[in-house]
């Protein structure tokens, strides 16, 4: 029976006969068989008076010839502590199902595997740095296995799993945690390498995430922009991102070329924990569109991590016609000094005051900014080739600076029209940022 349920119906009356007792909760069938050898009392009869009981079980078909799974492995405890902290950011920090807190542990072929899974994202990636001794199969509370391995100081731990139960031990240390029936654990998709829709790498996906994800929704109505557009035409491939007051647009090209186009949106949080996972800039991600699922793949062999997440639903706003094509007034930056500026000049700004002023003229840069009761600041930096007339405009300093942050290039170009027009923070033809202006009264 599932767990804090009753039996159904009415409580067999005992009989001159052995008794049998079925029990389904539709993913496994229980019978159970039972032969009093004493006096006829039904409180009796599963104390000692009774005979050993015959259990028979099958799932979706498949007999089981035990419930019982052992496991016993040895591994590298910094190996094991880097897996975790990946599948643990998969984890839901709250939900009325306790297994999906937890995160499944299975051993095969020499590798351990790990899974996590919010029902909604789902990660399976493979650690070869362990021995294994035993295979079998656990589930086991993510937060005190991630907490019990990060606070090891051994080079390697082994845990050992019997009744669901899971021993993890150390050069001094012995710790016991109850996990759950890893049937109950939902599972996550596989990722077949013979069938992908188009592959590039990691040194560019990651540059093209890197570039987009900060600039999603973090609670919005419009639920189509809490995630990343990724569209790809042939060898093309485009990630966008925006909150309504920002856009972010990154270019690069796919290793492999496709018949057919591909557009989806991806939540946010799916994108960063894939950026956790593509730490070679040399290794290969493939890419695979599964009805209103996309899975990832980094890198290649049995215990490569996959990454599976649902697709955001909804239309994507028409970004194309929010960046401007227009803008008369150019001027190029160091990245890094024009990023110091804008933080200094935001060290005066308060929640009624959150903007930083950027006056433009020819040669000269005068960043400012003014909070009441609180002071004013002025910085000046030196502008290179600035073509246009003289224009002040107000910005929010903190989407200026992540702009600057994730543009990854030493020196930047931006674009202005009017006072009242968006200003573009460019790239070359690799990343195009718009940002709205602020009324500074």
């Amino acid at each position: 029976r599932p767990p804090g349920t009753r039996p159904r119906g009415k409580t067999p009356e005992f009989r001159e006969e052995p008794l049998q007792f079925a029990s389904t909760d539709s993913r496994w069938h229980v019978n159970l068989v039972v032969s009093p050898d004493s006096e006829p009392c039904w409180p009796d009869i599963f104390r000692s008076e009774c005979s050993s009981p015959t259990f028979s079980g099958h799932q979706n078909g498949r007999t089981l010839p035990s419930l019982e799974r052992n496991m016993k492995l040895v591994c590298s405890r910094d190996a094991l502590a880097e897996a975790l902290a990946i599948a643990g950011s998969v984890v839901i920090s709250r939900t009325p199902a306790p297994v999906l807190l937890c995160l499944k542990l299975e051993t095969k072929d020499g590798l351990l595997f790990i899974s996590a899974t919010d029902t909604e994202i789902g990660l399976l990636l493979g650690v070869a740095e362990v021995d294994v001794r035993e295979e079998g199969v656990a589930l086991i509370p993510a937060d005190k296995l991630n907490q019990i391995v990060r606070a090891s100081n051994d080079d390697s731990l082994t845990i050992e799993v019997s009744k669901n139960i899971a021993t993890i031990t150390g050069r001094d240390s012995k710790f016991k945690v109850f996990g759950f029936d890893p049937e109950e654990f939902p599972g996550v998709p596989t990722f077949d390498t013979d069938d992908f829709e188009f592959e590039t790498n990691c040194n560019t996906f990651r540059r093209l995430i890197g570039r987009t994800v900060f600039a999603t929704a973090v609670e919005n109505s419009r639920y189509a922009i809490n995630g990343v557009l990724i569209e790809r035409i042939g060898r093309n491939l485009r990630l966008v991102a925006t909150d309504g007051r920002r856009l972010a647009v990154a270019r690069g090209e796919c290793t492999t070329n496709a018949e057919e186009d591909l557009t989806s949106i991806v939540p946010t949080k799916a994108l960063n924990v894939l950026n956790r996972l593509m730490n070679d800039p040399d290794e290969p991600v493939r890419i695979r569109r599964n009805r209103n699922q996309i899975l990832f793949q980094v890198g290649s062999g049995p215990g490569a991590p996959v990454l599976s997440s649902n697709l955001v639903e909804g239309s994507f706003p028409p970004f194309e016609d929010v960046i401007p094509k227009d803008q008369d007034k150019k001027v190029h930056f160091k990245t890094v000094e024009l990023a110091s500026a804008v933080r200094r000049a935001a060290l005066l700004t308060n929640e009624e005051s959150k903007g930083v002023r950027l006056a433009f003229a020819d040669g000269t840069l005068t960043l400012s900014s003014r909070a009441p009761e609180m002071g004013e600041a002025e910085i000046k930096i030196e502008t290179e080739e600035y073509s246009g007339d003289p224009i002040e405009i107000g910005f929010n300093p903190s989407y200026l600076t992540e702009g600057l942050k994730h543009a990854d290039s030493e020196t930047i170009l931006i674009e202005l029209k009017a006072p009242n027009k968006p200003g573009v923070i460019k790239v070359g033809t690799d990343f195009t940022y718009v940002v709205m202006p602020v009324n500074l009264g």
